[in-house]
């Protein structure tokens, strides 16, 4: 194994793995941090956590232990990976997971970047931007579990962190990789360890990859990654040989926690012609609805069947205030948990998830241990293995076209 990989999420994890797919690489996505080695062959391991919400302390812990693994594995370089929204509030663990790894690592110079152009997440002048709009104006800002509410993520860093934060202007980085490693040098010099880099197009993120190729750790959005192969392709390290991909038939179903503007969206397109159930918070709270009944409801359907938790933020803030922000979210992930294993049991083959902690909920309630990545269908958004009858697609929230789950769910079938 080459590159290691920690993610914060299941779903970003697989954006990732997308990422390295596309490039050339072999990737095999892990669930949690393994207990046995990984099979021969693998070039990239993508060890996917779910300690985005999480305390620090145990977030902390979990991406060392991660660390720990992906060593044992032979990785030279290691990648830390979080939403190209930068999910994390003041308190949150982006900097402490970052400034640990940089630790246990020894590493300096450690790029932060989140941009994912293809899915309109810029950085310039340090503030992310989601497409024209700032990212505190771009809908994040009501996130119910990790509002942002700032876009400059050099200021946004330091309320997590003890050291300084450096910045890598766009105007180093559109000069390429000897001018972005001197600026790197630059500012490692003043003192700054995580670095801030601006990224406006794929090419300067491929810069960037170019200029950390000899560094222990970055970390970032997928999109930090996309330099990251042309590295080890140009050492000789890849093998020139994919794995194949086959298709998945049988029956379909959609879960959707996601309470994004894109997730919305998609819940709306897709119930104009299949069947669709909303779940709300009163209903998880009070015991009104059960997973088998949810199950039972969606295997009795024709079509494609969807079960959503997604909502105006107005309404889950409500929830949240009334019944408080952790308890509402553990019950929703146990209930989409438990309902992930009653539809598999039930005879679901192919299963699409929306939403980071309803992914999260998923993968776990399967008992998911290693998963193949596959063809992508969006920006961001590839298909997974899960085993030889299951195949998933886990979207982030904000991610995929207004009819994503009708093309993920053809896709599944091997139609393009």
């Amino acid at each position: 194994m080459l590159l290691g990989c920690i993610g914060d999420d299941f779903t970003g994890s697989s954006d990732l793995g997308n990422t390295l797919t596309k490039a050339g690489m072999r990737v095999t996505q892990y669930v949690g941090v393994p207990d046995t080695s990984a099979a021969p062959g693998v070039e990239a391991g993508i060890v996917a956590l779910k300690s985005r919400s999480i305390p620090v302390d145990q977030a902390v812990k979990l991406s060392l232990a991660a660390l720990e693994w992906l060593r044992a594995q032979g990785c030279t370089q290691f990648l830390f990976k979080y939403c190209s929204t930068f999910d994390s509030t003041p308190q949150g663990n982006i900097g402490p997971v970052a400034e640990a790894l940089a630790d246990a690592l020894k590493a300096r110079q450690v790029l932060v970047c989140p941009a994912f152009p293809a899915a309109g997440r810029s950085i310039y002048q340090g503030h992310l931007f989601v497409t024209d709009k700032l990212l505190s104006e771009s809908g994040m800002q009501n996130h119910p579990l990790t509002p942002m509410t700032d876009p400059d993520i050099r200021r946004w860093l330091r309320h997590q962190t003890k050291g300084s934060i450096g910045h890598i202007p766009a105007s180093a980085v559109m000069q390429g990789r000897d001018t972005i490693r001197s600026r790197m040098q630059a500012e490692d010099a003043a003192g700054h360890r995580l670095l801030v880099a601006d990224a406006i197009t794929d090419a300067d993120l491929v810069a960037l990859g170019q200029a950390a190729a000899d560094l222990p750790l970055l970390t970032g959005g997928s999109g930090i990654a996309m330099g990251l192969p042309g590295n080890f392709r140009a050492r000789g390290l890849l093998s020139a040989s994919k794995a194949a991909w086959t298709g998945q038939g049988g029956r379909a179903a959609i879960l959707s926690g996601s309470c994004s503007v894109a997730t919305r969206g998609q819940v709306a397109e897709h119930g104009k012609a299949n069947p669709s159930r909303e779940v709300t918070a009163d209903q998880v709270m009070s015991g009104t609805v059960t997973a088998q009944s949810l199950a039972d409801w969606a295997l009795a359907q024709d079509g494609i069947p969807l079960i959503y938790t997604s909502a105006d933020p107005a309404v889950v803030a409500d929830a949240q205030t009334r019944f408080g922000k952790d308890t509402v979210a553990g019950k929703i992930e146990a209930l989409f948990a438990d309902l992930a294993r009653a539809l598999v049991a039930g005879g679901v083959t192919r299963l699409i998830s929306a939403g980071g902690e309803t992914s999260g909920a998923v993968v776990e309630g399967l008992d998911l241990t290693a998963l193949e990545i596959g063809p992508e269908v969006d920006p961001g958004v590839p298909l997974i293995r899960a085993n030889d009858s299951l195949v998933l697609a886990l979207k982030s929230g904000n991610f995929g076209g207004p009819d994503f789950f009708a093309r993920a769910a053809a896709m599944m079938e091997g139609h393009a």
